[in-house]
């Protein structure tokens, strides 16, 4: 598999300003930085967009840009404000969500996964266009919220400018994880990374190092060409000092660094 690297997505950090967030993932030897369309780059928003990728560029950080486009309620036209946004940005990569938000897999009509599969294309077709993929988020409450759906719909899209992203549902074992990249892994670019319980509450992700170890492990061969970033989201508490521990815990994970010595146990959060 292509190795991940390790990287941050913004919505982890909503409050604070682009500057503070590129100053933090530079001290946790970050690779990268996806930034939220909702908070730090507004879509439109030429000019935010190229100070923060001028911030990004200094300080060595590739950049992806995190839309909440989110077809079919939003087609090509709504799609154009977020790539002009990813342009400025210098991003390889949006991220988009697929379905209408809050919105169960199961409770959509034939019809309406093909208008989402036709408007999806249509967005990978307009970005290929200028050397941008589009990446689908993997989250509950999409058309992507288990992989038998998330499969159809790649399969419905059709068009080899579309990713997946993976993360595991709050509280999903290791073993259903395992069983999932499986069947999904082959078309994923990007992971989130976080180390919630069922119930979402948030944890040190070295208390989780042995879950995500053994995901990555698991995860086969993509169609995936580029560089491949492991995004750390929504740190215990929200603060800054977590957000170095689980950055040093990341690089752990992925092997850049050795361990301090001890030995983590897997959680299964």
């Amino acid at each position: 598999m292509n190795a991940f690297e390790p990287a941050l997505c913004t919505v982890t950090f909503r409050k604070l300003p682009a500057d503070e967030i590129v100053a933090l993932a530079a001290k946790a030897r970050l690779a990268a930085v996806e930034w939220a369309g909702d908070a730090h780059v507004p879509p439109g928003d030429t000019s935010t967009a190229r100070a923060v990728g001028r911030l990004c560029e200094s300080a060595g950080l590739k950049t992806s840009y995190g839309s909440y486009i989110a077809p079919p309620s939003d087609d090509l036209s709504a799609f154009e404000p977020a790539l002009e946004a990813a342009l400025a940005l210098g991003a390889s990569n949006i991220r988009i969500w697929p379905g209408t938000r809050q919105r169960d897999s199961r409770d959509y009509s034939a019809e309406e996964r093909r208008a989402a599969a036709n408007a999806i294309r249509d967005m990978a077709a307009q970005a290929i266009r200028h050397g941008i993929t589009v990446s689908l988020e993997y989250h509950p409450q999409t058309l992507t919220d288990e992989a038998g759906s998330a499969l159809n719909l790649i399969e419905a899209v059709a068009h080899p400018n579309v990713y997946l992203y993976w993360q595991p549902r709050p509280g999903l074992s290791l073993d259903d994880a395992v069983t999932e990249i499986a069947r999904i892994g082959e078309h994923v670019s990007h992971i989130h990374v976080f180390a919630w319980d069922r119930d979402r509450k948030r944890f040190p992700l070295a208390s989780a190092a042995d879950y995500w170890q053994a995901a990555l492990a698991a995860m086969p061969r993509s169609r995936w060409t580029g560089r491949r970033f492991a995004m750390l989201e929504f740190v215990a508490g929200d603060d800054p000092a977590a957000f170095l521990a689980d950055a040093n815990a990341l690089r752990q994970i992925l092997k850049l660094e050795l361990p301090p010595g001890a030995t983590t146990i897997a959680d299964g959060k």
